[in-house]
């Protein structure tokens, strides 16, 4: 052996001799042999064009988790794939896109897709290459990918299934939408920027209301003040005047309402503010907005008197402000610095309005996940902290919006008819000659646009709720467009998590599958804390659902890495550590054991490279100890066959720490696991028995040798490079098989 151990010069060897020897790729057993039970795991998904960052190292949890059951004997499956991670990467592909000048807004929809297609394809293989850096031993041979063809029609599939059992509807709810540049945006686009603006207070009657937007008061449905605020007990059932138009609305109390900003009274404009949405949705109040979603202008003849009409929301303010003030209703005004919402892309003041989205009703889908953990056919783990927090919400959660106003994802599969409806129907499209056009469809025709050129040149469709059901255009759920008359397909695409959360099912080949009957339900999933309710509730929804079984048996929480101060890792903090250089620095080792050792399930771990530093000289320690036992010469069969009190110890104490990491890895505590091996080989194995047997060396190398051997098992699923290296070296030797580390058995108790 070397005289020091190089992890740059063997890590990779050694991950091509586990793939080569199909290592990782269980085989499901013929109906002859008799059923193994299988342990699996599906990978969280990370982002397909992303670098690994220090979360993905938790990974390490589960390929122990892995590693262990697999030396178990059991068929083990860990599953790979990515996901195409609609709003971040499309976000993040538009950056791409300003650095040439450019914006999404210079392409029709189609060939924006093509461009994020190409875009992820680059980097697709980044995330996969560093995962194997990690030493994960992911079956690469079942790795999926949310966009692959097979798993998208799954999805779409799912939609038409929801939908024709009526669980899928659709509504009006509040986005962020820029007025200027025609879109809604998710929160990630959004620029929060501190400004200064006014508070102005209002005299509306017999309640008194501050507010920012003054120019919505036409669209306002109630006053809301907080049911424990004293002040206005005796005026809640009453009704307040809206000025200037003098229209009476009621005076209702809601918790929402804080009581120490402005008067404590709320003017409710639901369709303009999201808090507002909510507490107008809670007492059931219409939502009438004064802004319209294509121009950007007050409009609605019926609501905003006709002189405010046509104006930004900026000069209608103004104006009404000065009538206000004319007509006695402006009580004072008061400076406010507060955050505002920007577009990221032309700088605009984002609008908070109500756009029509798909949604599943959740209820009905929550109850039997809420059961399933009840009863414990699904255990979270740990339980005190989290079997609350999943419990609450989901006996609190609410429909579920599916809908993206975004290119980058499956589109939804629904068409809206154009017959009979070319008014109703709005549209925005770039010509052959790249000038958008936007408005009703029958606006387009009249100006000799074909259907097929719109649908071309396609960026948007947008089609308005009425009130009556007899206005709304008839709709189709499909795959294809029907094939009689005039349609436009849905242009919103797909929340991510409507994908990733039938993953479970779509990566295993649902419904028919050899890998869907064999590997579902899985054994574990592991993930953090913070996705339980996007990610891991809606598997569990879905999977009950539709196969009619949990997805997973039990929930694990790992922990959740943050920097010295307990804040989170992020770029824009500049506080991240990059695994990618700890592993060329210290080996991958010496960091999976760092991301474990010392470290509780479901809390937060700092890990600084001081730490990975550590548990690279531990490496460093196991390394020497096996040179020093397996490059000893001495024959082992002149050993006496009677066993030195020594000897019996070590073993004694060999088979209480295999005892100990077995039960501690069959409990997940993945920590203590570590530390039992960690103390027994540095102290309990290097430190006293070594030293013991110095004096009789040659009698003493069958026990050092069985020792060896043991404890390179019970390290492996923590360092699995290092141990795979010395067990590959030793293979001549007593107590170490010919077959790889990985294959080998687990220690007996």
């Amino acid at each position: 052996m070397d005289k020091t151990y190089d992890p740059q010069k063997t890590e990779g060897e050694i991950y091509e001799l586990w793939e080569k020897g199909g290592c990782f790729t269980p085989r499901i057993p013929s109906r002859q042999a008799p059923k193994k039970k299988p342990f699996t795991i599906l990978l969280p998904l990370p982002n397909a064009n992303d670098p690994i960052h220090m979360g993905h190292v938790l990974f390490t949890v589960e390929d122990i988790m892995i590693r262990y059951h697999r030396m178990l004997g059991e068929p083990t499956l860990w599953l790979p794939g990515a996901d195409h991670a609609g709003i971040e990467t499309q976000f993040v592909f538009e950056k791409e896109l300003a650095k040439s000048g450019k914006s999404r807004f210079d392409f029709d929809r189609q060939t924006l897709y093509q461009m994020i297609v190409n875009f992820v394809e680059k980097n697709k293989n980044i995330n996969r290459d560093q995962l194997k850096r990690m030493g994960f031993s992911l079956d690469w041979t079942r790795y999926h990918y949310s966009l692959e063809p097979e798993i998208v029609e799954k999805v779409l599939e799912t939609f038409r299934k929801l939908h024709a059992n009526g669980f899928v509807y659709r509504a009006g709810r509040v986005v962020n939408y820029c007025t200027h540049c025609g879109t809604a945006f998710s929160d990630l686009e959004i620029r929060y920027q501190e400004q200064e603006d006014s508070l102005y207070y209002l005299d509306y009657g017999i309640i008194k209301i501050a507010t920012t937007r003054p120019e919505t008061i036409f669209a306002d449905t109630a006053v809301a003040v907080n049911p424990k605020d004293k002040r206005y007990q005796k005026l809640v059932g009453q009704k307040a005047i809206i000025p200037l138009v003098n229209r009476e609305i009621p005076i209702i109390t809601d918790e929402l309402v804080e009581k120490d900003f402005g008067t404590g009274a709320l003017k409710i404009t639901p369709a303009h503010d999201s808090t507002d949405f909510e507490i107008g949705q809670k007492h059931h109040l219409q939502s009438p907005s004064v802004i319209d979603i294509f121009s950007g202008r007050m409009v609605y003849e019926n609501i905003v008197p006709e002189k405010y009409q046509g104006l930004s929301p900026k000069k209608a303010r103004d104006l009404v402000v000065t009538d206000l003030e004319a007509d006695g209703k402006l009580l004072k005004t008061e400076p406010l610095t507060h955050s505002v919402g920007h577009c990221y892309r032309c700088g605009a003041v984002i609008e908070p309005l109500i756009m029509p989205q798909w949604y599943v009703k959740t209820k009905p889908l929550a109850a039997p996940a809420l059961k399933a953990v009840r009863e414990g056919k699904t255990k979270i783990i740990p339980k005190k902290r989290f079997e609350k927090m999943y419990f609450d919400w989901l006996e609190n959660i609410q429909d579920w919006n599916i809908s993206r106003q975004i290119v980058w994802g499956p589109r939804i599969p629904v068409w809206y008819k154009v017959n009979k409806n070319e008014q109703k129907i709005w549209v925005v499209f770039l010509t052959k000659n790249k000038e958008i056009k936007q408005g009703p469809i029958r606006q387009h025709f009249e100006a000799g646009f074909t259907l097929d050129e719109i649908t071309q040149g396609i960026q948007r469709v947008y089609v308005p709720l009425y009130e009556s059901e007899k206005n709304q255009p008839e709709i189709f759920v499909g795959k294809e467009r029907p094939k009689k008359g005039q349609w436009i397909q849905e242009t919103d695409t797909f929340d991510t998590w409507f994908l990733s959360g039938q993953w479970p099912l779509t990566a295993l080949g649902y419904p028919d599958s050899p890998d869907f009957k064999y590997f579902y339900p899985t054994s574990v999933l592991d993930t953090l804390w913070d996705i339980l309710f996007f990610w891991v509730g809606r598997m569990m929804m879905f999977g009950l659902h539709l196969a009619k079984d949990v997805p997973f048996k039990v929930i694990h929480i790992h922990a959740r890495v943050v920097d010295e101060k307990g804040q989170k890792m992020s770029k824009s903090k500049f506080n991240v550590i990059n695994p990618i250089e700890m592993v060329e620095k210290y080996g991958a080792d010496a960091l999976r054991i760092a991301s474990v050792f010392g470290v509780a399930p479901g809390s937060d771990i700092f890990i600084s490279e001081d730490k990975i530093r550590a548990m690279r000289n531990f490496a460093n320690k196991v390394w020497n100890a096996s040179r020093f036992i397996l490059d000893h010469q001495s024959p082992t069969k002149n050993s006496s066959k009677t066993k030195h009190s020594d000897d019996k110890w070590i073993l004694a104490e060999t088979r209480k720490v295999v005892k100990q990491v077995t039960s501690h890895l069959n409990h997940y505590r993945f920590d203590l696991a570590a530390d039992n091996i960690y103390q027994f080989f540095w102290h309990t194995f290097c430190d006293q028995y070594l030293e013991m047997t110095k004096k009789r060396r040659d009698e003493a190398q069958e026990t050092l040798l069985e020792v060896l051997a043991i404890s390179l098992k019970l390290l492996h699923p923590f360092m699995p490079f290092l141990t795979e290296q010395i067990w590959q070296l030793g293979k001549n030797q007593k107590f170490f098989s010919k077959e790889a580390l990985i294959i080998s058995p687990w220690p007996k108790i």
